[in-house]
Order: structure tokens, then C-alpha cells, then sequence
């Protein structure tokens, strides 16, 4: 893969950290510098290990991972947005949900970084065969998913209040992870490939 294939993967993979961090941002409805980065260095972290834990797997247990990947990352992100919806039919300020705690924002970069062991069992199927040959993607793929997440929080919070005003966020964002945990589950069981034609 050259720089600009890397570059590419890279974009594709934060998606799903921008998207999942415009929902933190509309919840914390204000800048806080020390919680957007540290979302977004958990985020870049984890999407930058997961490609590396695939490709450590490769050869023994890559069938295995390949197998329920995408059922625990459904998992994950349906039982946070399903818990999300349920506290917005509560009292104002009931909620529970916190993407400030940090409980919640591994659950969220693990959950939006698992699609990403897959594009690690492709690097050592590509011919990645020392660790040195994958620190430069690793990096890309760290930074842009950091400044993806970085840039979600702040449209998130910009826009935050503005949406809080009209709908429950909790409510939105609920139906945002769900939504998110369905589109890895079809992409990854092939139904939504096979349905969308080219």
C-alpha cells in the first residue's frame, strides 16, 4: 500500500469515531479541552492497536476474530444506544450517560475500532511481515482517527445546543450508535454489500 492507499484506509476507518464523537460533543454541550483530547487520543489509540492486535492474530486466531468481530461491536453500541434512548424518556438531568467518564469512551473506541482488525489481518496478507513495515500506517491511521474525533467533539458541542433546544440528545445519539452498530454488522455479514447494487 502506498502513502495515499494508507491515507484513504485511514479516513474510512475514523468515520465511525467522527460520527460516535459528534454524539459526545452534543451530550457535553461545552468545550472541555482535556475530555476532547483524551476522547481523541483513545480513539487514534485504539484504532491504531486493534490493525496491530489483527495482525499479531493473523496466524492463529484470525478465523476466530474474524467470526464475532462485528457481533461484539454491534454489541457494544447497541447496548449503549439502547440505554441512552431509555434515559431520555427520563427526568431532565437524569441521565446517566457520560461521555466525560472514561469508562464510557474505552467502551466507544473499542466498540468504533474493531472493524479495524480486519485491515490488520490484510496488512500481513499484503506482505506486512515485520512490525517496523507497519509503524507508518499505524501512525496515519492514530493521527486521523485522532483528528477526526478531535473535530467531531467540536461540531458536536458547537451544534449541541442548538439540537438539545428541539430533540433529547440522549435520544439522537442513542439512535446514532444503534444505527452504527447495524452498519457493521451488515458490512461485515455481507447482506449490505449484497443488497446495494454497483
Amino acid at each position: 500500500m502506498n502513502f495515499i492507499d494508507i491515507c484513504l484506509l485511514s479516513v474510512a476507518l475514523a468515520m465511525d469515531c467522527f460520527a460516535v464523537s459528534i454524539v459526545c460533543g452534543v451530550l457535553a454541550r461545552r468545550y472541555v479541552w482535556r475530555i476532547i483530547l483524551q476522547v481523541g487520543v483513545l480513539f487514534g489509540l485504539f484504532q491504531a492497536l486493534m490493525p496491530f492486535a489483527g495482525w499479531l492474530c493473523t496466524n492463529y486466531f484470525a478465523g476466530y476474530v474474524e467470526a464475532v468481530d462485528h457481533w461484539v461491536a454491534f454489541g457494544l453500541l447497541a447496548f449503549l444506544g439502547v440505554r441512552m434512548i431509555k434515559e431520555s424518556f427520563g427526568e431532565e438531568g437524569d441521565c446517566h450517560y457520560d461521555p466525560s467518564r472514561l469508562r464510557t469512551q474505552v467502551v466507544l473506541s473499542v466498540a468504533t475500532s474493531i472493524d479495524a482488525l480486519a485491515v490488520g489481518v490484510s496488512f500481513s496478507c499484503l506482505g506486512y511481515r515485520e512490525m517496523s513495515q507497519l509503524a507508518m500506517p499505524l501512525v496515519v491511521i492514530g493521527l486521523v482517527s485522532f483528528a477526526f474525533a478531535v473535530a467531531g467533539n467540536l461540531l458536536g458541542v458547537r451544534f449541541g445546543k442548538a439540537i438539545q433546544k428541539r430533540l433529547k440528545a440522549e435520544l439522537i445519539g442513542g439512535v446514532i450508535l444503534i444505527f452504527i452498530g447495524f452498519k457493521v454488522l451488515l458490512s461485515h455479514t455481507g447482506w449490505l454489500q449484497d443488497s446495494v447494487p454497483l
